[in-house]
């Protein structure tokens, strides 16, 4: 998915109904970031900690504990740590029932209809569900944020000693961004991947979401249910079809009627002349589609123009209604009473010349 146009440049099932994984996480961090300050202080409890012995990948946190909420967001990107994100989760809702309601609810929010969380770590469970597509629109959310961008992207942090534990050395397994890997990608912004072994309906895979820039482009790659160790080279293999395919024309460059938007991603070599477009009106403002073979590619939105010849008779009928209301609003009669007071003292002007000139 484009990133600015929302536009598909491909997809396969991509709203087929589909476990996340730890790709859950990229959700999250963004509640989390948008709930908190980076350097608020969290400090672990029972229910963090339990993270530790579920069967997930943690930090081995322990009660009492104390981070802030930077070095956890760095914990749960870069180490996918359970026992962080369960912290954080009730950190920030209250418990980890309740952030996950505001998780479902922040999906709902960006249009993610076939998405349903049942906790912040994402391991196996038979209800918590989402599809390729919606996880792109989280992704595409989470990107916005300029903290997660710098979090997402780094392949190793270190977590200062604490006052329970020595410092960490955190190591990401997130091959797209370092650039020591096989599997390094140029221009990865980040992402998160992970594996979900729940075998409701045949669903057991890996699971990746990442995102990636080059030549002003951001595009976002899902990859769900995949093979195992595939999965960033598939993710790759899409980003490459779209950055090698498609193109941005920005046609705000060319129509000065355009307010904002103007932006559409077509294949290679497409021209504006082979767009169609469909427009709705929106008060003193006109909503504007553009379609490639049907296909919704980019959008706008215009200033209501006026042909020349009509804004000259509106103009010349507000004058004229103008004019009427001022002469419907004033009467002669004080020009009368100006006039007449103006030539009284120009007579006692006179007699007082000649009373002057006589003495």
């Amino acid at each position: 998915m484009e990133n600015t146009t929302n536009t598909i440049l491909y997809s396969k099932n991509a709203d087929e109904v589909l476990f996340p994984g730890s790709t859950v996480k990229i959700m999250t961090c963004l509640l989390a970031l948008e709930n908190t300050q980076l350097t608020d202080e969290v400090t672990m409890t029972a229910t963090g900690v339990s993270g530790v012995t579920d069967g997930g990948a943690s930090i081995s946190s322990q009660v009492d504990e104390v981070f802030t909420v930077e070095q956890c967001l760095y914990a749960i990107m870069v180490a996918s740590a359970n026992d962080i994100a369960l912290q954080i989760a009730e950190h920030v809702g209250g418990s980890v029932d309740g952030f996950v309601q505001q998780m479902n609810t922040r999906a709902q929010e960006l249009g993610c209809p076939n998405t349903v969380f049942t906790n912040p770590t994402g391991l196996p469970d038979d209800n918590q569900h989402t599809t390729a597509h919606d996880m792109a629109l989280i992704m595409q959310a989470a990107i916005q944020n300029e903290s997660f961008r710098t979090i997402a992207a780094a392949t190793s942090y270190t977590i200062p000693a604490t006052n329970k534990a020595a410092a960490r050395n955190l190591t990401s397994k997130f091959t797209m961004t370092d650039t020591g890997s096989t599997g390094f990608y140029e221009g990865c912004i980040g992402g998160e991947g992970g594996f979900t072994g729940s075998p409701r309906r045949g669903a057991v895979g890996s699971t990746l979401v990442c995102a990636a820039q080059r030549n002003g482009m951001t595009l976002i790659s899902v990859v769900l249910k995949g093979a195992s160790g595939q999965t960033a080279p598939d993710a790759a293999s899409i980003l490459n079809y779209g950055f090698d395919q498609f193109v941005t024309l920005s046609l705000g460059d060319s129509d000065f009627s355009i307010i904002s938007g103007g932006d559409v991603v077509v294949p290679a070599g497409t021209g504006a002349d082979s767009l169609t477009t469909e427009d709705s009106q929106n008060g003193d403002q006109i909503d504007r589609t553009y379609l490639f073979n049907g296909t919704s590619v980019g959008s706008a939105v215009l200033e209501v123009v006026q042909s020349d010849d009509t804004a000259s008779v509106q103009e010349g009928q507000q004058h004229m209604q103008a004019a009427k209301d001022y002469s419907d609003n004033h009467t002669e009669i004080p020009y009368f009473v100006i006039a007449g007071v103006f030539l009284l003292l120009l007579i006692l002007l006179i007699w007082r010349i000649v009373k002057i000139v006589k003495s």
